[in-house]
């Protein structure tokens, strides 16, 4: 298997691949679970370079405990990787080699989808995620790149970064991973003891009840009811709970016909954040 801590080395190896080649990229901040691997799996059906990074990116924390805290295991991490394909390549940088000693964001405009949701807890977040995507597609040059669905918002503004700014790359969606109780699989859940993890389950299980009163009940009753479940747990506090347009991500009051929509939520679980999505239609 073939690791790179340096980009000028991976961008060299990658030009010396001679033969007609695609390159799938699988962006990652590590701690990998099924999830990743099955991105992973994904690229290497549909390309003959499949790309991991493997980078805890510093620009998209607005909370310094929270990076911290966030679990880093890479050699865990490279045995999974060997487990699915030891073609697969590995670049794990240091922050320097990312940003030149200069860990600081660009600024983007995503046409309004950076405000919604996680925009509006965690300031400057997609400003950092859409540096280090830009900076991991201008290094690895990939065809396609594959992102978890968990991550909805952030796939959709990946797909406007690589329309607006470059450069040009296919995104690709893929479904969520869950654990055998639903819980959506995050790098996160390395934080939560097993009693939390369980509980947990009742993140998925009140998405799929809000997916089923939707188009019955209100928009404003089905979050209502959301707020309730969360209210009475301990241990647990909602962050929001949005029902949205699949495309603009803006959320809605009442539901218009031919239009997609989707469900997302953030909860602290004993102060570890976690998110989820489920599509309404």
């Amino acid at each position: 298997m073939l690791i790179f801590k340096r980009q000028a080395d991976l961008s060299t190896y990658l030009k010396s691949v001679s033969e007609p080649k695609s390159i799938g990229l699988v962006p990652t901040m590590g701690a990998l679970h099924q999830g990743h691997l099955s991105l992973l799996s994904e690229s290497l059906r549909h390309n003959s370079v499949t790309v991991i990074s493997i980078f805890v990116n510093p620009t998209q924390f607005n909370n310094a405990e929270d990076l911290a805290k966030y679990p880093r295991t890479i050699e865990t991490d490279i045995a999974k990787i060997k487990s699915v394909n030891s073609n697969i390549i590995v670049y794990n940088p240091a922050v320097d080699d990312i940003y030149n000693g200069n860990p600081t964001s660009e600024h983007f405009d995503f046409e309004g989808l950076e405000h919604q949701m996680e925009g509006k807890f965690r300031a400057g977040h997609f400003d950092g995620v859409g540096t280090i995507v830009k900076r991991l597609f201008e290094i690895v040059e990939p065809d396609n790149a594959y992102f978890g669905e968990k991550d909805f918002q952030q796939l959709q503004i990946v797909k406007k970064l690589s329309k607006k700014y470059g450069p040009p790359v296919n995104v690709i969606g893929c479904p969520i991973f869950r654990e055998d109780n639903g819980l959506a699989m995050s790098s996160r859940n390395e934080r939560l003891s097993y009693e939390e993890k369980e509980k947990a389950a009742i993140i998925f299980q009140t998405l799929t009840a809000a997916k089923m009163q939707f188009g019955i009940k209100s928009v404003k009753e089905v979050a209502a009811n959301v707020r309730n479940v969360f209210s009475e747990l301990p241990g647990f506090e909602l962050e929001y709970f949005e029902i949205a347009d699949e495309e603009t991500l803006e959320p809605i009051d009442h539901v218009v016909a031919n239009k997609k929509y989707r469900a997302f939520i953030a909860v602290f679980v004993n102060n570890i954040r976690l998110i989820d999505t489920i599509s309404l239609n």
